[in-house]
């Protein structure tokens, strides 16, 4: 049922993008249809990763969940730094580490855990993405906002520039980690065995050709919707930090959002959990530094410098993660923990 809106909203979706822009439709009106398109196209790149990581494991699999769920929100990013809109891609960035860590994963431990007394999920990997978490956000993220302050602009771009190369840097090293030299050291006793007779939804070939044509047709709609920022935050009373923190991080994340839900709600929740938690790290460590490394060629380019609000929120979200999650176990009220403080930040940025 799902997939048949999310069919009938891509095939009207992308033709309806292309002549609102064209006969110049109401903005708001644009803003809505860029995007369902994007949220109905993030749908089918999440099948055709799903259909992927079939046949790849449960480490891979989130793994290309989480990357090409990111895609969408990197492809947004690049068109909103083109446009100067720095303040709109540090408030999405925020937005996908509450959204993934709160919103994602506390959907995820309450859909599952309404249907299952108690899930688990390898604890593990649980303590190394903790470790990772407050690194990529706690450290990463708070010193360069302690130690530019008085800096000038040209050293606050410097120390962004090099804390993103380090960053890059540790990413790759943990793939390696968990992909080569300890893959199946920490073995998973949470899947059960019929994760092995799951048979794939498309094959390599289609679903390599249904992410390609999404990716593309997501470039074209992303670059759209960003012109729409100004008039739609104008028409509401938003902020751009709301709609950085809140719309963006929601629309460009889609993608992983479904997928981790779903996962739960097959009692995959080692999968979900990768999901939600390795999407965080990709874009703390990967997504984030990459911005920033790319701004220096627009011509405002971004620090790695948050506002205090954005701050503290992350590192809020990251310490309660890690005191839910650290024991490798889930249930419903843990969920709605979760849940509970995303509430309470996004009310917090709607007022700001």
């Amino acid at each position: 049922m799902v997939n048949k809106i999310f069919l009938i909203m891509a095939v009207l979706g992308v033709p309806l993008s292309v002549i609102g822009s064209l006969l110049h439709f109401s903005t708001i009106i644009m803003f809505v249809i860029y995007c369902l398109t994007i949220i109905a196209l993030a749908g089918f790149m999440g099948r055709a990763t799903e259909s992927l990581a079939v046949v790849a494991g449960e480490r891979i699999g989130g793994l290309l969940n989480a990357t090409f769920g990111n895609a969408v929100e990197l492809i947004i990013s690049i068109f909103s730094l083109k446009a100067g809109l720095v303040g709109v891609v540090l408030a999405s960035l925020t937005g996908s580490v509450l959204g993934n860590l709160l919103l994602v994963a506390g959907l995820s431990f309450f859909v599952g855990g309404v249907r299952y007394k108690r899930q688990k999920f390898n604890v593990y990997d649980a303590r190394h993405n903790s470790g990772l978490l407050v690194f990529a956000v706690i450290v990463a993220f708070v010193i360069p906002e302690v130690f530019t302050q008085g800096m000038g602009e040209g050293h606050k771009l410097a120390l962004s520039s090099g804390i993103s190369i380090i960053l890059i840097l540790l990413y790759l090293a943990a793939l390696f980690f968990k992909l080569v030299t300890h893959r199946g050291v920490y073995q998973s006793t949470s899947e059960g065995a019929s994760e092995h007779e799951e048979v794939a939804e498309w094959g390599m070939g289609k679903a390599l050709a249904v992410l390609l044509i999404a990716t593309l047709a997501v470039a074209y709609v992303s670059e759209k919707l960003v012109h729409t920022f100004a008039e739609v935050a104008e028409t509401f009373g938003w902020s751009e930090l709301f709609i950085g923190v809140i719309i963006v991080a929601i629309v460009g994340n889609a993608a992983e959002h479904a997928s981790a839900i779903i996962m739960a709600y097959k009692n995959k929740m080692g999968v979900a959990v990768e999901i939600a938690v390795g999407s965080t790290l990709q874009v703390a460590m990967f997504v984030a530094p990459v911005l920033v490394l790319i701004s220096l060629f627009f011509e405002k380019s971004m620090p790695l410098v948050f506002t205090m609000p954005e701050l503290i929120s992350m590192v809020t979200a990251v310490l309660l993660t890690i005191a839910i999650a650290n024991d490798g176990e889930t249930n419903w009220f843990e969920g709605a923990t979760l849940l509970a403080a995303y509430m309470i930040m996004g009310i917090g940025f709607y007022l700001l």
